[in-house]
């Protein structure tokens, strides 16, 4: 007779996947068949009580991950998109609203993914008006835009972590080190291990037999990333949990996305102690190789904690930080100044960020002017991800630091002299961008009449008044 239970199918598999095991390894731990794996997350087999107790003890999870805390989330968001104008003649019931993300999270996923990215094409022309806020349907239907404006509102900066953060340097210091920490502090080993092994994870933390696992291509610098990231989720979840709160999001995805950032903000004020830091940037006048050795730090961690030193009291100079494809894709973006981005659209090609993988790894500076007469100066390299092995891949992309130009003496890269040469004219995009003289330009401006090419053809790619 078969043992009651229920099924959990897509919610195994999804907690399965989130914790980068395998089902034989999975299998393994609760002492069981891939088969059986399999077949519960198929639901061709219920969850029992047993199995139950077993996930919670091999994990160290609770039963409550088995709630539908993320699905109620999931439901709320497809509910929504019912609604949308374009879906109103479909009659689409709740019930079948709810069989569709408890049964098919998966094709859900899928739909929320083609949703956000049919309305962020909607939005593209709205994004000039609210450029500058944090409110409007825009940002609240998407998770990075909450996030980064909750970031925003903060100027990147969390006094309480950062004190945390640096407490936990001088214990991990004390200890002799990460391995030695977690040891004795945890009672947890840490193991690099194979790439393959490691299912597509840079860490992996196996309650079951209390181990760390890192991917051995990791670099130093990398692993004690991971390393105190892993330490913020085990001793700083409460105040990470209490600063998302502040946030008052509505959507899961969004919580756990800041959740993410908070606790690589802690591992980064681990690695870069802010008080240590701070006086560092000073001294060395914010040269970023220089400091990146003295911290044991890669050129984008520490590009990137240079954007936090705005504690109150302590502040250092406020940077934007961006990071790019060659593609233009932004996949990083922060701002402690008063620089402006567009979320949508290409950015100005006249500035180096886009230029800087014709030369990986040379630094370039810039000045840049805005077409309001702001301006800024810019220090931009390329970064690399991945390797580590022959016939790994690695990713490049390159980053920027953008601050205002009052401050840029203030830098080992801005020479007094340079102040004399004409800044690069650029602008946010070109659809907001109104130089008139501009070769490089590849769309029109909003709101500006075109001009007729049948007499002259100009130079630039497009004609328009000056009315």
């Amino acid at each position: 007779m078969e043992k009651q239970g229920i099924y959990l199918g897509p919610r195994l598999r999804r907690l399965r996947r989130d914790m980068g095991i395998t089902q034989s390894a999975m299998a393994a731990d609760l002492e069981i068949s891939p088969s059986y794996i399999a077949l519960m997350e198929r639901n061709q087999r219920p969850v029992t009580a047993e199995i139950l107790l077993k996930l919670s003890r091999a994990y160290k999870i609770d039963f409550s991950t088995f709630a539908d805390n993320s699905t109620v989330d999931i439901v709320a968001r497809l509910k929504a998109i019912t609604r949308d104008p374009i879906l109103a003649d479909l009659d689409i019931g709740p019930l079948e609203v709810e069989d569709v993300a408890h049964s098919f999270p998966g094709i859900a996923e899928a739909i929320l993914r083609l949703h956000t990215a049919y309305r962020e094409g909607q939005f593209v022309l709205a994004d000039q008006r609210q450029e500058r806020g944090v409110g409007g349907l825009e940002v609240a239907s998407d998770p990075v835009a909450q996030v980064q404006a909750f970031l925003s509102a903060r100027r990147n900066c969390f006094p309480l972590l950062d004190a945390a953060s640096e407490a936990l340097a001088t214990r991990v210091a004390d200890a002799g080190g990460f391995a030695s920490y977690f040891k004795d502090r945890h009672q947890i080993r840490i193991r690099r291990m194979p790439t393959d092994v490691m299912v597509g994870s840079l860490r992996r933390l196996d309650w079951h037999r209390r181990e760390l696992l890192l991917d051995e291509a990791l670099e130093r610098s990398s692993e004690n990333f991971q390393l105190a990231q892993q330490l913020a989720y085990l001793e700083f979840s409460k105040d990470i949990e209490a600063t998302v709160e502040e946030g008052k999001f509505e959507g899961e995805s969004s919580r756990r996305l800041l959740t993410r950032g908070l606790a690589a903000y802690c591992a980064a004020a681990t690695t870069m102690p802010y008080a240590a830091f701070a006086k560092a940037v000073e001294t060395k006048r914010y040269d970023i190789e220089a400091l990146s050795r003295q911290f044991g730090t890669s050129f984008e961690q520490t590009a990137h904690r240079m954007t936090t030193l705005q504690r109150p009291g302590q502040e250092r100079i406020p940077f934007f930080f961006i990071r790019v494809d060659q593609a233009g894709n932004v996949s990083k973006r922060l701002n402690a100044t008063t620089f402006p981005f567009a979320r949508h659209g290409g950015g100005c090609p006249l500035w180096t960020v886009h230029q800087a993988f014709r030369t990986p790894r040379e630094i370039i500076t810039q000045w840049l002017e805005l077409p309001d007469g702001q301006k800024f100066f810019s220090v931009v390299r390329t970064v690399a991800s991945g390797g580590g092995g022959f016939g790994r891949g690695t990713v490049l992309r390159a980053v920027a630091l953008v601050c205002e130009a009052q401050h840029a003496e203030r830098l080992v890269y801005a020479r007094s002299e340079e102040r004399k040469i004409n800044p690069t004219p650029i602008g946010i995009t070109c659809r907001l961008c109104h130089r008139t003289d501009c070769t490089s330009r590849s769309e029109p401006p909003i709101g500006r009449h075109l001009l007729a090419d049948n007499y002259r053809r100009l130079e630039t790619p497009f004609g328009f008044s000056d009315e």
